[in-house]
Parts: C-alpha cells; sequence; structure tokens
C-alpha cells in the first residue's frame, strides 16, 4: 500500500509541476504600414512597415496582388495593432481579408487580414490617390 502511495504522489508532483508550467502567451504589437497599389483589373502593390513589439522595432516588406475589378493607384498609411503573436516573426505570412474587412477595397478606412499563424491585423488609414476597387486578394508579409 505505501509503494501505491508514493507512486500517486509522484504521479500528482508531476501534475502539478506541468501545470503551472507557464505556455507562451499571445501578446499585441503596433504596427505601422505604408502601402501602394495601382492596377487595371489584376491590382499590384507593395510598401514597408514597422512592428513594434516588447519594446523593439521590427522593419517588414509588404507585397500583395488582387484580381477583379481595379482602376488606379493609390497609397495608404495604416496603423493598427497585430493580435496573438508570440514572437516577432509570427507576423510573417500570407494574409487573407477576413470578416466584413473587404470594405477597404470599397474605399472604408479600416481591413482586418489574418495570417496562417493566427496572427490578425486590425488597420485603419487614409488612402491618398484614385482607385476604385472590388478586387479580391492577399497580402504577403516578410521581416527584413
Amino acid at each position: 500500500m505505501r509503494s501505491y502511495l508514493t507512486g500517486l504522489g509522484a504521479a500528482l508532483l508531476v501534475l502539478l509541476a506541468a501545470g503551472t508550467a507557464s505556455p507562451s502567451r499571445a501578446e499585441t504589437g503596433q504596427v505601422r504600414v505604408v502601402f501602394t497599389k495601382g492596377g487595371f483589373i489584376v491590382g499590384v502593390g507593395g510598401g514597408h512597415g514597422v512592428l513594434h513589439f516588447r519594446g523593439h522595432r521590427y522593419p517588414f516588406q509588404v507585397s500583395g496582388m488582387s484580381v477583379g475589378f481595379s482602376i488606379g493607384a493609390s497609397t495608404t498609411n495604416f496603423v493598427g495593432r497585430a493580435l496573438n503573436l508570440r514572437s516577432p516573426s509570427d507576423i510573417q505570412g500570407h494574409y487573407s481579408v477576413i470578416g466584413a474587412g473587404g470594405a477597404l477595397a470599397a474605399g472604408a478606412g479600416g481591413v482586418a487580414l489574418q495570417n496562417e499563424k493566427g496572427v490578425v491585423l486590425e488597420l485603419a488609414g487614409g488612402k491618398v490617390g484614385v482607385e476604385v476597387s472590388a478586387a479580391v486578394g492577399g497580402v504577403t508579409i516578410a521581416l527584413q
């Protein structure tokens, strides 16, 4: 009986130790992006940005393409948040529009994008230039 209790006590200690280990918690970073886009039918764009995370700056490049109705050229200065970050490299990847964010293409000032790692970018900003767009596409972010 005593060896059973000793084994049970050891098992409880292992479970308690595992329960107190702190899992990596997702955090939020601040993002600033300048994105220039132009096209006729197929829109192509690119730009640069900076992620502010845990007191550091992480510059990145942005590229994207859209297919659909698109005429003109514009530059948008976005500011916002990057949600669900565990490390700065999580911001890298291909992003697609989530929710009702497609309204950005019609001229609204905000968009929500999500990548394959679950990072969500909530961005808002003003557009300079003339562009009419009802296109669907995505963007890719790569750290510099």
